[in-house]
């Protein structure tokens, strides 16, 4: 080993260490000096390290948080089929509690030498998470996307349903029925998607209260606690960041001896399986999985051919679809 480092070093007219770095795929290598030392591996009869041989392997790494909110299953559905149709084998990276960390993960994904990455719905949507291995990712230049949260200055593509036009949605649907107390059930402070809803909304009703805006982990539990609280302050309408805290919103509703929608409408976001099933079948705000879990894997695609693609946000339009958790708001 030692002596293919010196020879390869002695040939490309660079340290040893650097040589080193390029072997182990380390940053902070130029690309020349990279390619130079690849092509001094090839001529002096060295094979290439397993993850330096060109093709990597055609695996892609799925990452999301829970697949409890079927959201993330149904996300996995189109984004594994369409990874499939293109000859790319998705790897599911499910993150349980006290578990495999999203980190633990992505060491995990490099070992295996992956074509690219899809994360949706993981650490980089808290602005207050750690963020490093996102960083190697960036580093090592493995083809990454990102679904519904964007990460500042490291350039990866990111598809989003547009947090600020479902708000809009569900709040004009409200209005119209007369609700005039409406609170929103959103997720942690540092939930970005939860923090550009709360934006929209204050730009809609620059009036809203701050006991009107109720903090929640994304679950039934959590939406309920949520919505407790809300309910205790006398709204009549409420609008969560996810249909499992509508759910929650709901169920809060039902322990207060309070009808859903005679006293209290509960728009939910997602629009997920079953969410017509519910009793009453929830009003959402329905995110476009099929054309962003298809624009997502098209941008990997391009990145891992080699091609350039713009770190802009793409952002879908989502679509009201009203159910039976919604109606005129109570007099009085």
């Amino acid at each position: 080993m030692t002596r293919r480092l010196a020879q390869v070093a002695k040939k490309v007219g660079v340290s040893e260490a650097t040589v080193s770095r390029v072997l182990n795929g380390k940053p902070g290598v130029s690309d020349s000096t990279r390619q130079a030392v690849l092509s001094a591996l090839d001529v002096l009869g060295y094979e290439r390290p397993t993850q330096l041989r060109g093709e990597r392997a055609r695996l892609v790494g799925l990452v999301l948080p829970e697949l409890q909110n079927p959201i993330f299953p149904a996300f996995a559905e189109v984004i594994g089929g369409a990874l499939a149709q293109l000859g790319l084998t998705p790897v599911l990276c499910t993150q349980t509690k006290g578990g495999v960390s999203e980190a633990d993960y992505v060491d995990l994904l490099l070992q295996q030498q992956v074509s690219g990455v899809v994360f949706a719905g993981g650490l980089y949507a808290q602005a207050d998470a750690p963020h490093d291995h996102y960083r190697e990712l960036a580093d090592r230049n493995i083809p990454v996307v990102l679904v519904n949260a964007a990460i500042e200055h490291l350039g990866f593509p990111c598809v989003s349903c547009d947090d600020a036009v479902a708000v809009e949605q569900a709040w004009r649907h409200l209005a119209s029925l007369g609700h005039e107390r409406i609170g929103l059930v959103l997720g942690p402070g540092d939930h970005m998607p939860s923090g550009r809803k709360l934006a929209a909304a204050r730009a809609l009703a620059p009036e809203l209260p701050d006991e009107h805006v109720a903090r929640a982990m994304f679950s039934l539990e959590g939406g309920q606690a949520a919505a407790a609280r809300l309910l205790d302050r006398g709204v009549t309408g409420i609008i969560c960041a996810s249909d499992p805290l509508a759910l929650g919103a709901v169920r809060a509703a039902r322990r207060k001896g309070l009808s859903v929608p005679g006293d209290i409408s509960v728009v939910g976001y997602d629009d997920s399986a079953f969410m017509n099933c519910t009793e009453p079948p929830l009003t959402t705000v329905r995110q476009p999985i099929e054309a962003m879990g298809r624009a997502a894997v098209e941008l990997l695609n391009a990145q891992i051919g080699g091609g350039s693609v713009t770190p802009e946000e793409l952002l879908f339009e989502p679509e009201l679809v009203v159910r039976g958790s919604t109606a005129q708001a109570p007099r009085g």
